[in-house]
């Protein structure tokens, strides 16, 4: 007994259409016509067919079937190559699956990079948003430095800074730069990169210091800003003082 094309699929757990494909990039040989002019396929076409749709399924291109089957060096390339790729695809899907985890367990850590989920109660939105714009340019040492430097408790000067309201006075303002230069000092001693965000960038310098300001901008209010200048400030006469 002999199957129509439509048969073979369906025996195959395939298509027509694909069938017909195979046919024409030579994958699957074409079988003999009946008197009525139609294809009739064999039990060995069947064979060719299901073989041909196990490594499809395996996710091996069409392209690498022929040397995949030729049992050679090439072949076995192919197939380590395929593992490798099937590997790092089950590696990233269950790095997937931790993040989901992570956000259905806490839907604000949505608003946090990958792995800073210990910080989501203790950071306020805006500094959540600030890491997530960090994190398109900042290399993943200089994220973990920062992880690092935020898993310290908050200090009563960093929370004050946090909860300064735009119209803050001149004198609050002054006051509170004064109280949180020592401390952006220390940071700075204790992760340098925080002295030069080009040499831990993943990007170009100018697109680096283009995100930081405009995060800034964006996250901050007016008097936070003003106080972040002062700091900025007092550091350089520091430096400029030297030792």
């Amino acid at each position: 007994m002999a199957w129509s094309t439509s048969q073979l699929a369906e025996l195959a757990g395939t298509t027509l259409k694909t069938v017909r494909h195979y046919h024409e990039i030579g994958l699957l040989d074409e079988p003999e016509r009946a008197s009525n002019g139609y294809k009739r396929y064999g039990v060995e076409h069947l064979v060719r067919l299901l073989r041909i749709r196990r490594l499809v399924d395996l996710g091996l291109p069409l392209s690498d079937i022929p040397s995949a089957e030729a049992g050679d060096e090439r072949a076995e390339q192919i197939l380590l190559a395929l593992d490798a790729e099937l590997a790092a695809s089950i590696e990233r899907q269950q790095r997937m699956r931790r993040e989901l985890a992570a956000i259905l367990e806490n839907r604000a850590s949505i608003d946090l990079p990958a792995g800073f989920k210990t910080l989501v109660d203790d950071l306020p939105e805006a500094q959540r948003s600030l890491l997530l714009a960090y994190s398109s340019v900042l290399t993943p040492s200089a994220m973990s430095a920062i992880q690092e430097q935020l898993s310290a408790p908050r200090s009563d000067v960093a929370a004050q800074f946090e909860a300064l309201p735009a119209d803050a006075p001149e004198g609050v303002r002054r006051q509170l730069a004064q109280r949180l230069a020592p401390e952006a000092r220390k940071q700075q001693n204790d992760h340098p990169f925080l002295r030069d965000l080009e040499a831990s960038s993943r990007r170009g310098g100018a697109i680096t210091q283009s995100v930081v300001v405009q995060a800034l901008v964006e996250f901050y209010n007016e008097a936070q800003l003003d106080v972040l200048q002062r700091v900025h400030a007092l550091l350089s006469e520091e430096d400029a003082a030297g030792p």
